[in-house]
């Protein structure tokens, strides 16, 4: 069953990642990103990882991909807007073409490892969020709050800039 799954969220996120790349509009590109994060987030939750899980889809699917979308209806970003692309589709095969061979690579490499019967972990508290937690709030509390302020900052700064285009 696990294996099923892996496949079906595997076949969602590369559909949804090459929306995302081959569609024109910039709305329906975005909601293929949608579709790619809540892939990975199954299969992290496949993976036993509860909390990438977790930040996958609060943080992610959430909220930046919520701002994303609010960013791209508030600046009316219509078809005629985005750059003409005339040989886009060339271009990606031809980077599929050069890519094969690292490709190859990769799946030779996956094919010769051992295999593993036993996925279980050998950590007792896999998974647990407290060491994380306590490092990010009690060495790094000052550089996480400067990050959410500068994007704060940047998010203020593109709404003022895209309305100073609007009065002109």
């Amino acid at each position: 069953m696990t294996d099923i799954l892996f496949l079906i969220l595997s076949l969602f996120a590369l559909t949804g990642a090459v929306g995302m790349i081959t569609l024109s509009s910039t709305m329906h590109s975005a909601l293929s990103f949608v579709v790619t994060v809540m892939a990975l987030a199954g299969l992290y939750a496949l993976l036993s990882a509860s909390f990438l899980f977790m930040v996958q889809i609060i943080i992610y699917a959430g909220a930046i991909i919520a701002l994303l979308l609010f960013i791209i209806m508030f600046l009316n970003i219509r078809q005629d807007h985005t750059p003409k692309e005339p040989n886009k589709y060339m271009t990606m095969l031809l980077i599929a073409i050069v890519l094969a061979p690292m490709d190859y690579l990769l799946f030779t490499a996956f094919a010769r490892m051992p295999h593993i019967e036993d996925f279980s972990t050998k950590i007792d508290n896999f998974g647990d969020i407290k060491m994380l937690g306590n490092a990010l709030f009690r060495g790094w509390l000052l550089p996480f709050e400067a990050i959410s302020i500068l994007l704060l900052v940047a998010l203020i700064g593109s709404i003022v800039l895209a309305r100073k285009k609007e009065r002109r």
